[in-house]
């Protein structure tokens, strides 16, 4: 009997209602932003490639520096 009331007892506190809530939205976040990251992180390295392509050819368009 004493079991049952304990059991009753521990499913109507909400005491910790909060802090799931916040640990849920939280792991939300994070999992969209791996998404994110993942997603656009391939089109993110061929951009860099390319701008780190284009700056080394400056060279070869007749830019000198001063001397």
């Amino acid at each position: 009997m004493k079991l049952v009331q304990l059991f009753k007892a521990f499913s109507s506190d909400e005491a910790g209602a909060v802090t799931v809530d916040w640990v849920v939205l939280t792991a939300a976040i994070v999992g969209l932003g791996m998404v994110v990251v993942t997603s656009v992180g391939g089109g993110i390295e061929d951009m860099g490639a390319n701008i780190s392509t284009e700056l080394g050819d400056t060279s070869n368009i007749g830019y000198t520096s001063a001397p």
